[in-house]
This record gives C-alpha cells, sequence and structure tokens, in this order.
C-alpha cells in the first residue's frame, strides 16, 4: 500500500511540476490535462484507499517513508498514518479538487496565466495531502505552511491589482500570527517527549496531563492545556475563527476556483482536522474545549450576521464558510469531534458547489459580482439555478439534504454536552441557523428571482480589463459551458446524498479508534440511544427548533427580497449604526489597521530614529569615526620630527615606569 499513498500524494506534485515548470512547452491543454490526470490519479487512488478501510476493513497504516534527519536522537521522518479519518479526508480533499481542477478550464480560459494557476492549485492539492496524511508534527508542518504559501500565490493570482496584493499579504500575516503559537504549542509537547510522531505523543497523553508549567510567578498551569491551546490558536487562523478570521473574507480576491479550493476541502478545513486528529491530547484539557467551544460559537453567529449586509456574492459565501467553520468548530469543544469531521465532509461538497455556482453566474454576468446588478437569472441559466438550490438548501440544513444532517447532529450535541460554555455555545449555534437561512435565500432570490436588474444597471468598470482579467461584454445572459456545469451536477449528488452516511460516522464505529472522547464527555454516544435510523431522524427533525428556524429565515428572505423589498430599505435607514457595524466586520481590520499595522509602523520609525539614526549612526559608527579622528588629530601634534623631542618623551616613559614600580 505504500506504493499506492506515495502515488497519491506525488500525481499532483508532478502534475504542478510539469505545468509550472513546462507550460510554455506543453500549452494551456497540455497544462491542463496533466494536472487534471494528477489529481484523478490521486481521487481514485483515494477512492480505492477509503473503500479499503472503510468497507474492507483494512488495518491503520502508520510507518516512516523516508528519514530527513537525525539530530541529537530526534528523528526528522516523512511518514504516513493513514486510517479511517485520513481516507475520508483524502477522499474528499481529491474529489473536490477534481471538480475545480475541470471547473477551472471554463473559468479561466481566456487568462493569461493559464498554466501558472493549474500549477498552483495542483500544488495546493499535494500540500493538503501531505498534511492529512501525515504521522509526525515534522511533516504536518510543512504541509501547514505549504498550503499557506500556495494559498498566497493564489489569492495574489491577479498581481497586477492592489487590492489582491492587500488581500495576500493580509492572509500571510494573520497566518503567521497563528503560526507561532502553532510551533510554540509543538515545541511544548516535543521538549517533554522528546518525539514528533502522534503515537508516542498519544500514547504518553496520561502522562502529560499530570504535568505542569509555571508560566507565571506562583501560577501552575497543565502542559497540555497550554500545549492545546496554543496548537488551537493555530488553528484558528488556519480556520478562520474570531479574531483570526479576517484574511477569509479577503481571499475573495483570487479567481472563484481557488476560492472553492480554499474553502471547502483544503486550507481552512486544515485546522479542524488538526483539532480531530490530536483529540487524544484535547480529551484531557476541559479548559481548551471550553476555549474552542466559545470561540466557534461565536465565529458561528458573529460571522454569519456579516453575511446579511454583504452585496458581492462571493462575499456572502465566503462570510458563509466563516459561520460554517464555527459550527465544526463548536463540534469539537464538545468532544463531538466525529459530528465536526462529518460536517466538514458534507461542507467540502456543498460550499465548493455553492462557489462555483456563483463562478458560473459570474461569467453568464461578464464577470459582474454585485447581487445588486443581478436579478431573474433562473430562467437563462437552469441547471446553475437547480445546483445552487440544492447546495443552498444544503447549508441552511433543509430535511433531506446533506448539510441537516450534519449541523443537526452537532446543535445536539452541544445541547448535551457539560463543557463549560456550552449553553452560551447552543443559544449561538441555534440562533445561527436562522440567520444562515436568511443570508443564504438573500442570495438566491436577489440572484435568480424577482426583477432582471441587470437590464438597467452599467456595465462594471474594471477599467481596461475586468475583475477577472477577462475583456468584458455585452449580451443575454447565459448557462455557462460543460466544463463548468458538470462539475456542479457532479457536486450536487453528494451534496444531497453525503448527509445519509450519518448512521455509521456519527453513531458507527466508522471511528473507532481514531478518534478519542472521554466517556463521561461522549455526547454523540448519548445521541445514539435515541437514532432510530435515517428515516427516524428526518422525522424527528421536522419537529425541532432548527427546522423552524430555517424555515423562518427562508420565509423572511422570500418576504423582504421578493414581496417587499423596500423593508430592507426602511431597515437600513432606521438601524444606520447596525447596518454600518456590520459592514465594517465589527471593526477588526479598523482596529488591526490602527493598532497592529500602524502600531508596527511607529514603533518601526521609532527604532529607525531612535535606534539606527541615534545610537547606531550617530554615536557608534559615526561617533567613534569622530572619536578616533579627534584622538589622532591631537596624536598627531606629537609628531614633531625633531630626535630630541622623541628622547625627551623616552626618558619621561623611562621615569614613569620606574615611579610605578618603585610605589
Amino acid at each position: 500500500m505504500e506504493s499506492i499513498y506515495l502515488a497519491i500524494v506525488l500525481a499532483p506534485l508532478l502534475g504542478a511540476a510539469v505545468a509550472g515548470l513546462l507550460g510554455r512547452q506543453v500549452g494551456r491543454a497540455g497544462a491542463h490535462s496533466v494536472t487534471i490526470a494528477g489529481v484523478a490519479v490521486s481521487f481514485f487512488l483515494s477512492a480505492y484507499v477509503f473503500w479499503q478501510h472503510a468497507v474492507a476493513g483494512a488495518a491503520p497504516y502508520n510507518d516512516s517513508v523516508y528519514t530527513w534527519m537525525v539530530a541529537d536522537g530526534f528523528r526528522f521522518e516523512v511518514g504516513f498514518l493513514v486510517d479511517r479519518l485520513t481516507a475520508l479526508m483524502m477522499l474528499v480533499v481529491t474529489f473536490v479538487s477534481f471538480m475545480v481542477h475541470i471547473y477551472t478550464i471554463g473559468y479561466m480560459r481566456d487568462d493569461p496565466g493559464y498554466q501558472r494557476f493549474f500549477a498552483l492549485i495542483s500544488l495546493f492539492t499535494f500540500s493538503m495531502l501531505m498534511l492529512v496524511m501525515a504521522n509526525n508534527f515534522l511533516q504536518l508542518f510543512f504541509g501547514w505552511e505549504a498550503v499557506g504559501l500556495v494559498s498566497y500565490l493564489l489569492i495574489g493570482f491577479w498581481f497586477r491589482r492592489p487590492s489582491a496584493i492587500y488581500a495576500n499579504l493580509k492572509a500571510f500575516i494573520v497566518n503567521r500570527v497563528g503560526d507561532m503559537a502553532f510551533v510554540l504549542g509543538i515545541a511544548a509537547l516535543v521538549l517533554h517527549t522528546s518525539s514528533l510522531d502522534y503515537a508516542t505523543l498519544f500514547a504518553r497523553a496520561e502522562e502529560l496531563s499530570g504535568i505542569t508549567l509555571s508560566l507565571l510567578p506562583g501560577t501552575e498551569w497543565s502542559l497540555l492545556s497550554v500545549a492545546c491551546i496554543l496548537l488551537f490558536i493555530g488553528a484558528m487562523a488556519k480556520s478562520a475563527q474570531v479574531p483570526l478570521h479576517v484574511w477569509l473574507p479577503d481571499s475573495m480576491e483570487g479567481p472563484t476556483p481557488i476560492s472553492a479550493l480554499i474553502h471547502a476541502a483544503t486550507m481552512v478545513t486544515a485546522g479542524i482536522f488538526m483539532v480531530a486528529r490530536m483529540s487524544p491530547l484535547y480529551e484531557h484539557s476541559v479548559a481548551a474545549l471550553g476555549f474552542i467551544l466559545v470561540i466557534g460559537a461565536i465565529t458561528a453567529f458573529f460571522m454569519g450576521l456579516i453575511g446579511l449586509v454583504q452585496n458581492d456574492i462571493k462575499r456572502v459565501v465566503a462570510y458563509s464558510t466563516l459561520s460554517q467553520l464555527g459550527y465544526m468548530t463548536v463540534a469539537l469543544g464538545a468532544s463531538a469531534y466525529a459530528a465536526g469531521i462529518f460536517h466538514l465532509m458534507t461542507h467540502a461538497f456543498f460550499k465548493a458547489l455553492l462557489f462555483l455556482a456563483a463562478g458560473s453566474v459570474i461569467i453568464a454576468m461578464h464577470h459582474e459580482q454585485d447581487m445588486r446588478r443581478m436579478g431573474g437569472l433562473g430562467k437563462y441559466m437552469p441547471v446553475t439555478y437547480v445546483t445552487a438550490l440544492v447546495g443552498a438548501l444544503a447549508l441552511i440544513g433543509f430535511p433531506g439534504f446533506s448539510g441537516f444532517f450534519s449541523k443537526d447532529g452537532i446543535i445536539e450535541a452541544v445541547h448535551l454536552s457539560s463543557t463549560p460554555g456550552a449553553g452560551f455555545a447552543y443559544v449561538l449555534v441555534l440562533a445561527g441557523v436562522f440567520v444562515t437561512a436568511l443570508y443564504t435565500f438573500r442570495m438566491f432570490f436577489m440572484v435568480f428571482h424577482g426583477e432582471e436588474r441587470f437590464r438597467h444597471a452599467p456595465p462594471p468598470d474594471h477599467g481596461q480589463d475586468d475583475a477577472h482579467g477577462h475583456h468584458g461584454h455585452g449580451g443575454e445572459p447565459h448557462e455557462s459551458p460543460w466544463v463548468v456545469t458538470l462539475p456542479l451536477v457532479l457536486l450536487a449528488i453528494p451534496s444531497v446524498f453525503a448527509g445519509y452516511l450519518i448512521g455509521p460516522l456519527l453513531f458507527g464505529d466508522f471511528f473507532d479508534g481514531v478518534l478519542h472522547v472521554d466517556p463521561s464527555r461522549d455526547v454523540l454516544a448519548e445521541l445514539g440511544h435515541h437514532y432510530h435510523g435515517v428515516w427516524g431522524y428526518l422525522a424527528h427533525g421536522f419537529m425541532m427548533p432548527p427546522f423552524w428556524l430555517a424555515m423562518a429565515g427562508l420565509v423572511s428572505a422570500w418576504y423582504i427580497y421578493l414581496r417587499r423589498p423596500g423593508i430592507a430599505r426602511v431597515a437600513r435607514e432606521r438601524l444606520p449604526w447596525l447596518h454600518a457595524t456590520l459592514q465594517r466586520g465589527y471593526g477588526f481590520d479598523a482596529f488591526n489597521d490602527a493598532v497592529f499595522a500602524a502600531g508596527t509602523r511607529r514603533l518601526g520609525q521609532f527604532l529607525w530614529r531612535f535606534g539606527d539614526a541615534l545610537i547606531i549612526d550617530t554615536l557608534l559608527v559615526n561617533g567613534s569615526s569622530r572619536a578616533v579622528g579627534w584622538a589622532a588629530g591631537r596624536l598627531r601634534l606629537g609628531q614633531t620630527g625633531y630626535l630630541y623631542h622623541y628622547a625627551f618623551a623616552m626618558i619621561i616613559g623611562l621615569l614613569g615606569l620606574i615611579l610605578a614600580f618603585a610605589l
């Protein structure tokens, strides 16, 4: 099996190398052919691996494939841990990436950076596979940083646009903040175990739970609590949790295919996966779990509210991603790791579907993204309309769609949880159901129903080229080509049916031996006592608050944005402070710009003026040179050229030495 695992990882890397290094030689067709072939190989082999582990009952694989370095007893290795969690992640990552690669042929067909884009998204897939298949912290950190680097390159893909450069720098810097904590968390664990290997760390979790650290005089902190919180801060940046979420909405500056890949199956899910993988450690720290629970709940609700005031179709979906990541994080904090991974899986399908459907709309609107210039597109784009509706229903958790099973599982798990902060989290995630339905169908109705506002709107003003590097052109909206609609249809299928795996994934033994939960906090086991099959779960869902809240949000969106569109305008006029607060994203960006960005610039200017200019230049460099020059000038006066002057100086010096020794 080792050769299969290597092929899964290396096939996208090979495609990226060919498209990136030989792009001019192979041309556009060669670039997309080799990268799609590489990801296709990874997908089909990942499907085989998933079948082996999920159906055939293959034993987990955990072994090193390459020793990079051995230093002072530490082994730095490349190795694979492939169990059911890994197999599920591999399948999700490669399938979504496969669909995005095909979709990209249509979306980026006129872009001058065509080969470069295919090389980067294939490299992105390789990086994520290295992350999820890692069996040690060294390889995990390699994949962690690699997805960050490639996302930086892809968010700023249109590097001639200042907004794209600002966005990718923002993503890079925010993730470096999280990565600093992430490295410290790894270091704390390695310092006490002398190992980077997962299995060694997990085996010593009980021992580590008894170790304390004195971070402040007179206080003792649990080693595992400190390490787990530091690791989670790294996940907060990667998976965009408050307050390290600010980079994700701006990542919309990249092309739509990479927005789908980042938001659905790669970078932002890395933090969720990491915490789930580290469940043997997190289960020994109630403090870390409570922290995770509260952060996730705040993100789930308050980021969803911002989606209500966005007019850019991609930014609405982006804030939806933030909110749904909050739901996954809440599941982790409630020790319902399986529910978090289950929602990660279903969300990957319907969120990729929504992003790619938004991209299809953007193509039809000649790269216009403002929903206020859309409307009535449903009759022009039937395939996009139906698939977007499937994605929207899955997102709001409508019974029968995948999001219903995974999101309701999280909400019920939090309701049963006794972790500190669970009551607070339950209220927010329940309220978030209404908000999710409201902003989702606000977007859906504004784009596909109502007045055809694009007929009265001026064409988008993007200068010589439009926002996506294409020349704008007029004409009637029409359905996108098959390379765009085929991935939509293929993603719509699991967006409906993936949730029916709830039995084995949530209440079965699928994750036995992989995800570890303390019996006293096993809320999914308690929930499983009331599980009586998929159809019983569906019937029960119609009677639960999440369903009625979702329907209230859907009906409210229909009434406000189709029947009485003036209501939204009146609300903005009567509550300008609330609208402005949401538009500004609660002021996080302004605070970061004013305090951190401006503050560090002022600190740098102060250090330059005081430290560099005054101390180093004036005192040390220029001052020392002037002092030497002055001393040399004084000493030069004693060089007269007369022998008797030198003889006299020698006599005086000799007398001084005699006196010194005599005394």
